[in-house]
């Protein structure tokens, strides 16, 4: 028998789509791209800009984005300002309902994006009260769900959010990686994009070579490894050491991804073990953060709400300079749990989260934080031109 659904929810005319919370919450709304459900974590995302950037980020596998901006789909979508080859959030919760794209690289609108795509929009719901929500009660299971007749079996919809068993020991990278090796920058994705030109070819040979792997990467970190001065290859997120190491890497670069580090962890730990053996340099990013704490014996934990925006503002504390960053995570690497050999290098000025560490006596360190994303615009890209100049 379907949960029962509270008394306190009408249904307005006209509505289309619903979001119903596992805590019984309905918000009732007008649905747009694909019909059907979604059942994942609800989070909200504070950047003004960059929504199918955000909507592609692989981090984004298992959840639904509320955005705190109200207008979305303004800029439309293209082919170029994707992050992945395909979206991973799961849908998005918007107040306005999208509008006809006012910008030159348009190809389509974001609903015909979206519905192409098989995701979900909801627009219409008050994103500043569902937002205070998630704050106070933390990021809660839910389910969005849209259909053209407006007819929903919420009782059903409400069983669903509350069986989902959440993104806690949930490894998500197999399902976001890629399957195969391959080489990064010899396609259209591949090198620096510029306005009216596209993207520029690479020529890699006489660069220092960064076997990046891949937990659920995001193209931009590429192309500024690229931009940095590396050639990058990149493996799937199970890619062994022997294999890895076959390659002839002069770095290793551990990627963002989604899902419960800790559960990732269990195959991507002993890896990254043997490859800190070989003293060869290391940089990591959002997961690649987490799975280099866990590597080197810290702990990692679910935050109560996460981090997730493109104004977080961050201390370096070598010599206090504030970075302003974008994030996209919901867990952290504990501070008290990292070990002697483990310095931290950046907090939250948030919430004081750990935000950075490097090691005292391997070649490796790691960042919280997304530098790709420009925040800033330029605050953190001494990352990854630090990473390249250990290589040569």
């Amino acid at each position: 028998m379907a949960d029962a659904i509270p008394s306190h929810a009408p249904r307005p005319d006209g509505a289309t789509g619903v979001l119903v919370l596992a805590t019984g919450d309905v918000l009732w709304g007008r649905g747009f791209g694909a019909e059907g459900q979604a059942v994942g974590e609800v989070c909200f995302h504070t950047a003004m800009t960059g929504y199918q950037e955000i909507m592609t980020d692989p981090s984004f596998a298992g959840q639904i984005i509320t955005f705190t901006f109200p207008h979305i789909g303004n800029v439309g979508a293209n082919p170029d300002d994707v992050e992945a080859d395909e979206p991973h959030a799961l849908g998005m919760i918007v107040r306005e309902d999208p509008t006809a794209p006012s910008n030159f690289r348009a190809v389509e609108n974001l609903e015909g994006w979206m519905k192409r795509h098989a995701r979900i929009g909801l627009a219409g719901i008050d994103t500043r009260a569902l937002t205070r929500r998630i704050r106070a009660g933390g990021a809660p299971n839910g389910v969005v769900a849209h259909a053209a007749d407006g007819q929903f079996d919420l009782g059903l919809l409400l069983k669903m959010a509350r069986e989902w068993p959440g993104l806690e020991g949930m490894d998500l990278a197999k399902e976001v990686t890629r399957e195969t090796h391959g080489t990064w920058g010899q396609d259209r994705a591949g090198g620096i994009w510029r306005l009216g030109f596209g993207y520029d070819g690479v020529e890699g040979q006489d660069r220092p070579h960064v076997v990046a792997i891949d937990y659920g990467s995001k193209h931009n970190i590429f192309r500024n490894l690229v931009q940095a001065g590396a050639k990058v290859s990149v493996v799937p997120a199970e890619t062994d050491f022997d294999t890895i190491m076959s390659l002839n890497p002069d770095g290793i670069f551990l990627s963002n991804g989604p899902g419960d580090p800790a559960a990732t962890g269990e195959y991507a730990v002993p890896v990254i073990q043997q490859v800190l053996d070989t003293g060869k340099p290391l940089f990591g990013i959002c997961l690649g953060h987490q799975l280099l704490g866990l590597a080197v014996g810290a702990q990692t934990t679910k935050m109560f709400q996460g981090h997730r925006g493109a104004n977080h503002p961050v201390k370096r504390l070598a010599d206090g300079a504030v970075e302003i960053t974008s994030m996209n995570h919901g867990f952290a690497v504990k501070r008290e749990s990292l070990p002697a050999n483990a310095r931290e290098t950046h907090v939250s000025l948030f919430d004081g989260s750990n935000a950075g560490l490097e090691l005292t006596d391997k070649p490796a360190f790691s960042v919280q934080y997304h530098p790709e994303a420009s925040p800033g615009p330029q605050d953190s890209f001494y990352l990854f031109e630090r990473f390249v100049g250990s290589l040569r």
